[in-house]
């Protein structure tokens, strides 16, 4: 029997995404409110519904249980622990706080390249929202972030912020960015700023931009559910 080290790289990926897999589904089952705190997570369904065994399942959830998502009772397994408003409103601040570091770096290195890449991609996301295509605007969105983030050259600093992004599923933050209206503004502050070099004012702006996004997710997640007030 070959060793894990002997094992193709493709193959040794592909089962160390296992667990990351089974976390991402768990997280979005807790956001939409189809799992509920204080709920015993059983690991056989959740194994069916991805189609993995039960050992990523386990791996998934102490991932999930050093996030803070799940807590291991014992004897009795994985329970959903309380998620509240005020942690959705911390996350956001705490993202606000790395990529307004990241947005101020970026404005310190800013080429006459990385701005044009922006202004296109926020040209291209006035287009997508004018043809109602939310699901491209969420992905300019996330494109205008990222290439703020890789401008900045402060790789430990974007994987932190990384971390903390992937407490929420993806299809909040695509939601944000298909907000249109204050997100094209914001977007188009931003990228003025950039332009400026101006490191103070931008890292202002892109904490806002993240912090005030705070309140629309609470809303997403109250209309999902999570929230049912006894």
């Amino acid at each position: 029997m070959a060793k894990t080290d002997d094992l193709p790289a493709r193959g040794r990926t592909k089962r160390r995404q296992l667990p990351e897999e089974v976390a991402g589904y768990v997280r979005e089952q807790i956001m939409s409110g189809r799992m509920r705190p204080g709920e015993f997570l059983r690991m056989e369904p959740i194994a069916e519904a991805i189609g993995v065994s039960i050992t990523p399942v386990r791996e998934g959830l102490l991932t999930l249980r050093s996030e803070g998502f799940v807590t291991l009772v014992p004897r009795r397994g994985f329970q959903v622990a309380e998620f509240t408003r005020q942690d959705v409103r911390d996350l956001f601040w705490a993202q606000g706080q790395l990529a307004g570091e990241l947005a101020a770096r970026a404005a310190k290195a800013a080429t006459p390249e990385l701005l044009e890449r922006l202004a296109h991609i926020n040209e291209r996301t006035m287009a997508a929202a004018a043809a109602g295509d939310t699901q491209a605007v969420g992905d300019l969105g996330h494109s205008f972030h990222r290439e703020i983030n890789l401008a900045a050259d402060s790789d430990r600093l974007a994987r932190l912020l990384a971390g903390v992004v992937k407490h929420l599923p993806n299809q909040f933050y695509a939601s944000l960015e298909a907000h249109v209206e204050a997100t094209r503004l914001q977007h188009i502050e931003i990228l003025d700023a950039l332009t400026a070099r101006d490191s103070r004012k931008v890292r202002k702006l892109m904490e806002a931009h993240l912090v005030d996004s705070a309140d629309h997710v609470i809303a997403l997640l109250e209309q999902a559910g999570l929230w049912v007030e006894s």
